[in-house]
């Protein structure tokens, strides 16, 4: 009898590809359900790009690349780093996977020993405890208010750290609630992490394009922490690239040596052709990050003036990415006819089947009695689902 190893047995499945499947089934057996559960740009990838890949074809790059990318990537990022962040990285400080998450996994494995805490502010997209499990380490939850607009405040901070305290694992824009750390934000928890020397930073800013204040500040630039923080990002969400599996992370030179080194014994490189039109997304034109920034800020006005008329919904408007992730807890112990819903994993089932409506369970989050609704999809897409999403909740009685 074949035996599953206990690190994977412990492992959750990812509550939102589970969610997307099930929608995906729903469809194929000609349900006609909205799918607002998949985390993903619905444009294609600009042409730009995709004849920079048609042309890597064309010219052969189609051989083993260096592990951690093609040095011309990692200037390229390099080059985009400094442009739009104000940040100083040499090419042999970026590390270049198959997605961020590749590299937030890898970053996870290369400094986590067994026992060695990891805080993570809650609601958190959901791979993150997954991945400080399979790397042996103790994630330490720590929940956010609603007053403090989901974000970690420096107090939470302070007293989630202990002796052995290794890591903080910060999202902004934020997935799943789409929350933006402010400058002043960020210097705060900065100040917190001056004083506690062995705690690194890894920053997950692949949403950072997508915001909606004019900008997003990374706690890199923050004094103190040029030393001490990971940068996690990559193509997929600001250039439609979800698809072509290129993430990178930037990082003190050690790390960066050490996650090439893990990276070499796993995967080696990412594809050749990715690359190559990754490059070609950071050098070329941008109008295309600014023109789907945009559809998405009108898609958030139009998500939540209609989510303002869904009864026992409380949504807070989000600063940037695309989701919207709406307090719920006044809809459970309802029920329609002998079907009781008593928990926002029972909403979101009854959304799926009665409203035909996918979404994602708040739980998945660490953040029960919320739901993730995904507004990267066609306004119309929006307008339909809100309609059935209303409807459904209003036969909801106590």
């Amino acid at each position: 009898m074949i035996q599953i190893s206990k690190r994977v047995e412990s492992l959750s499945v990812s509550a939102t590809l589970a969610m997307l499947a099930k929608t995906n089934e729903l469809k194929a057996q000609g349900v006609d359900v909205i799918g607002m559960t998949a985390g993903e740009p619905d444009f294609n990838t600009p042409d730009f790009i995709k004849e920079a890949a048609k042309k890597a074809i064309d010219e052969n790059y189609s051989r083993y690349t260096p592990v951690a990318g093609y040095l011309s990537l990692r200037e390229a990022i390099c080059g985009k780093l400094r442009k739009e962040n104000g940040l100083e990285f040499a090419p042999s400080q970026i590390v270049v996977g198959n997605g961020a998450k590749h590299e937030l996994a890898n970053v996870l494995l290369a400094l986590i020993n067994p026992g060695d805490e990891v805080v993570i502010p809650t609601p958190a997209w959901v791979s993150y405890v997954e991945m400080v499990k399979l790397a042996e380490g103790v994630p330490v939850t720590v929940a956010t208010k609603p007053e403090n607009g989901l974000k970690m405040t420096a107090d939470e901070l302070e007293a989630a750290i202990t002796p052995r305290t290794r890591l903080l694992m910060l999202n902004s824009p934020s997935n799943p609630t789409g929350a933006v750390y402010s400058r002043q934000e960020l210097d705060a928890l900065a100040a917190v992490l001056v004083k506690h020397p062995l705690v690194t930073v890894l920053s997950d800013e692949i949403y950072e394009n997508i915001n909606y204040v004019g900008g997003v500040a990374s706690i890199a630039r923050c004094e103190g922490m040029a030393d001490r923080v990971i940068i996690a990002n990559g193509v997929s969400k600001a250039y439609a690239m979800t698809g072509w599996r290129i993430g990178y992370i930037a990082a003190p030179a050690e790390v960066a040596k050490a996650v090439s080194k893990l990276q070499g014994q796993m995967t080696s490189g990412a594809s050749s052709i990715a690359q190559k039109a990754a490059e070609a997304a950071y050098l070329g034109p941008q109008e295309c990050v600014e023109e789907m920034r945009q559809a998405f800020e009108r898609r958030r006005d139009l998500i939540c003036q209609l989510a303002a008329e869904i009864p026992g919904w409380k949504a807070a408007r989000p600063d940037g990415a695309f989701y919207l992730f709406p307090d719920v807890t006044a809809l459970l112990g309802t029920h329609v006819g002998d079907r009781r819903i008593d928990t926002s994993a029972d909403y979101v089932m009854y959304l799926l089947e009665e409203a035909n409506v996918g979404t994602v369970d708040g739980g998945a989050f660490c953040a029960p009695g919320y739901i993730r609704l995904s507004f990267a999809t066609s306004d119309d897409n929006i307008r339909k689902a809100m309609a059935r999403i209303k409807e459904a909740s209003a036969k909801l009685q106590k």
